[in-house]
């Protein structure tokens, strides 16, 4: 923050232009009551969804005390540390904040205090009281020592006006932006579609029918090498073809399998975290389902001992493999990468061994799986956490036409997505450029640079004075807390 700042500016504090900090009720949350309670989780999108705002498990004695109304700002002291929320309007119905919420009411411009907690002038000050410690957090009376610049009242209301001229120009690009990175995962998802049902290519297979082997066919020489590279892996149990009747008639020459017909699928086991004879000195890379994040895999969680691949369950699977996630939420489970090294897994991954099959069946499997993502997902089992498992990633239905045309899908699949990787990286170039235009727009307000200074103005030093004395007067009159509960809904001018 600048040191030098225009005339009639002066640097103060939060707890000089705000009410003090006050922490929030301490109380579970549950489904249904009488009275909200806003939460840190509630307000970290940067809006309220107030449909989605628990009710309050225990009401407190003084209720009045904790409620939120318009003009509020709300900060997080843990979690998302430092996240702040200016309440709009009344909320609908009463409602009151959490305990790792702290509440100030601005005796000041409200949304000049409420744009300074989006720059970077702050944001470095919260860094600098969280740094070094296991868990970051602020207490109250460090965010009330936050330093910000105060400009006369007339020149804030001045620079809130120019701020959100220049933001909703922002939000309509961003919104733009936005629009188009949903359109492209549609189109995306769109061609994969048409790939795996034969539409992509369907010219293309009527003027090559001639020339192509049929899936069925195919299918037959894949199932002879799968049969003959089985090598140390036991008694042979030929995989069981699923039943398909009900399902929607192929292309010509298409067929449909399943997953296991295809490749040997596999998992892996945690070697137990306690025996350090599993981890010491360990030379066999090892991953987790998080791995399938990127493609390919390069990275490993763990190095494993011979020991452990010894005594528990983890196999080794060779580079090319598909990862398949079978656990987690978020997008983690049913996603799928390619190991670009040698590796062990937990039992969260299924290894899709693919040693014996053509390098492009193996390609129009892994796309045919990223296709297949949303749906695969609807088949997990499970409470809270829906899991995937062997069974049901064994008997995945996959559609297989020759490898001719299998080799055409991927090429084309590969240009099409070329171009929607390039647009999607513009994108979220230009939202990130835009976020920073955010800040520089931000770091003009608050160092005086946005709007021009009036020699009329009062000056903020005069705004202050006015404020402690109205906080002193209320103090001896012993009714602060009503006082500062007034004020803090319109600034003092």
């Amino acid at each position: 923050m600048r040191d030098s700042l225009p005339t009639n500016w002066v640097n103060s504090t939060i707890d000089q232009v705000c009410t003090h900090p006050q922490y929030g009720w301490t109380c579970k949350a549950q489904s249904q009551g009488e009275i909200k309670l806003l939460r840190t989780t509630d307000i970290t999108r940067g809006d309220i969804d107030w449909e989605k705002v628990p009710f309050c498990s225990q009401l407190p004695d003084n209720q009045e005390q904790y409620h939120l109304h318009d003009g509020d700002i709300v900060v997080s002291r843990a979690g998302s540390v430092g996240k702040s929320f200016m309440i709009h309007g009344e909320p609908p119905g009463e409602t009151v904040f959490a305990s790792y919420l702290v509440r100030f009411k601005p005796f000041i411009e409200k949304y000049y205090v409420y744009y300074f907690m989006q720059s970077r002038f702050y944001w470095l000050q919260i860094e600098e009281q969280s740094a070094g410690i296991a868990v970051p957090n602020v207490n109250g009376a460090k965010l009330a020592k936050i330093k910000l610049p105060i400009a006369p009242l007339n020149e804030q209301r001045r620079i809130v006006d120019k701020i959100e001229t220049l933001f909703s120009d922002l939000d309509k690009g961003e919104a733009l932006l936005k629009q188009v990175q949903q359109q492209l995962a549609v189109y995306r998802q769109s061609v994969l579609k048409a790939a795996v049902t034969g539409e992509l290519t369907k010219d293309w297979r009527e003027k090559n029918k001639h020339r192509l082997e049929s899936g069925e066919a195919l299918l037959q020489r894949i199932l002879k090498l799968r049969r003959e590279n089985w090598k140390g892996r036991g008694k042979y149990q030929e995989p069981v073809a699923s039943d398909t009747f009900e399902l929607s008639k192929m292309p010509d020459g298409w067929c449909y399998c399943n997953v296991e017909q295809l490749a040997y699928v596999e998992t892996g086991a945690t070697p137990k975290k306690g025996n350090k004879l599993y981890y010491e000195n360990g030379s066999i890379p090892w991953i987790m389902s998080t791995a399938v994040n990127q493609d390919p895999i390069n990275d490993y969680q763990s190095l494993i001992t011979e020991k452990a691949l010894r005594e528990t369950n983890v196999k080794v699977f060779p580079k090319g493999t598909l990862i398949l996630a079978m656990y987690g939420e978020g997008k983690t489970r049913g996603s799928v990468s390619e190991l670009n090294i040698e590796a062990g897994s937990n039992q969260a991954c299924a290894g899709l061994i693919c040693e014996h099959l053509p390098y492009e069946i193996k390609c129009f499997l892994k796309l045919f799986l990223k296709y297949n993502y949303n749906l695969i997902r609807l088949e997990s089992s499970g409470g809270v956490q829906p899991n995937l498992n062997l069974s049901i990633v064994k008997k995945t239905i996959f559609p297989l036409p020759s490898t001719e045309e299998q080799n055409e899908i991927v090429d084309r699949i590969n240009d099409i997505f070329s171009q929607i990787d390039a647009l999607e990286k513009w994108c979220s170039t230009e939202l990130a450029r835009s976020g920073m235009l955010r800040q520089s727009i931000l770091k003009a307000a608050f160092s005086g640079e946005l709007v021009p200074q009036d020699p009329e103005d009062e000056p903020a030093s005069e705004l202050l004075a006015r404020i402690q004395a109205e906080r002193a007067s209320a103090a001896r009159d012993g009714n602060g807390r009503r006082v500062a509960t007034k004020r803090g809904r319109k600034a003092i001018g």
